[in-house]
């Protein structure tokens, strides 16, 4: 554990190092955004095509065509869940929250894209929908929908536990459903899973230690986190156990809930889209 008071004696400067402004990494004004109004607009009409149940303390995958929408919800009680996305025709190509979280923040909600790992970091889902946008910041810094948490997960869950082995964490709830899902080994399909976008947790760090906390969750039955696809996705989606993660996760003895997956193909694609390319970076990586 690192020491709760600094051992070294502040320099004489230290109240102008800590004055200087902070500096946003990746300005996003020249990013493309996606048109809100034309998504939403191309909802009218829409015919839902599938809808999955997942759960509690398991995970289920789910096919989303481009150009389609799809709402997460909370059905019978709060409960949080970690999402997993992949271009439904190649698995390499998936879900990038270490570049999501740089360029749209610490949280995600509606107009904010879900970008894909190098190299193609392209959008592959936009937020239309988030019925807990009101939540914001609270006083302890927490809010909801996360793209700074990775997953709960067996190995770290070993660690903290002295060797307890737990096979409900949100990691291997992935990891069945996506080797269900295409016919995969479980080692074949561990390997692509990969960190989440937290739906419905709310999340921060702490002001003293800078640690990554937990809280009740706001959601409640009927909320629901909506999404287009801007390709062809594979969903991958766990009902966390620790249910609306105000206690612990990795347990059963909390109570935990379903979530419910719909699909909704428009009747027509909304004004002036197209599935975006690939990065156009030409990978010489300077050679």
């Amino acid at each position: 554990m690192k020491p709760t008071q600094p051992e070294h004696a502040a320099p004489a400067d230290a109240a102008a190092r800590h004055a200087i402004a902070p500096v946003i990494c990746y300005p996003v004004e020249t990013l493309p955004r996606a048109d809100l109004a034309a998504l939403r607009a191309a909802r009218t009409g829409w015919e839902k095509i599938s809808e999955t149940r997942v759960p509690p303390r398991d995970g289920r995958c789910f096919e989303v065509p481009a150009g389609h929408f799809f709402r997460i919800t909370s059905i019978e009680g709060p409960q949080v869940g970690d999402l997993n996305l992949w271009n439904a025709h190649d698995l390499s190509e998936r879900f990038y929250s270490g570049k999501t979280r740089a360029l749209h923040g610490t949280h995600l909600s509606t107009g904010d894209q879900l970008w894909t790992s190098h190299p193609n970091l392209r959008p592959m889902a936009t937020i239309t929908e988030d019925t807990l946008d009101w939540y914001g910041f609270d006083t302890f810094g927490g809010a909801v929908h996360d793209v700074i948490g990775t997953r709960c997960d067996p190995y770290t869950h070993h660690l903290l536990s002295h060797g307890h082995h737990y096979h409900a964490c949100c990691h291997s709830n992935l990891t069945r459903a996506l080797a269900d899902a295409r016919g995969l080994s479980l080692t074949a399909a561990e390997a692509v899973v990969h960190d989440v976008l937290n739906v419905f947790m709310c999340t921060g760090f702490t002001r003293d230690t800078g640690q990554y906390f937990m809280k009740a969750s706001p959601v409640r039955p009927g909320d629901y986190l909506e999404f287009f696809a801007e390709i062809d996705l594979l969903g991958g989606l766990s009902a966390c156990p620790g249910g609306d993660c105000s206690s612990e996760h990795s347990s059963d003895k909390v109570t935990c809930h379903p979530l419910l997956v719909e699909v909704f193909r428009p009747k027509a694609p909304p004004a002036g889209w197209s599935s975006p390319a690939r990065n156009g970076y030409d990978q010489t990586h300077g050679r």
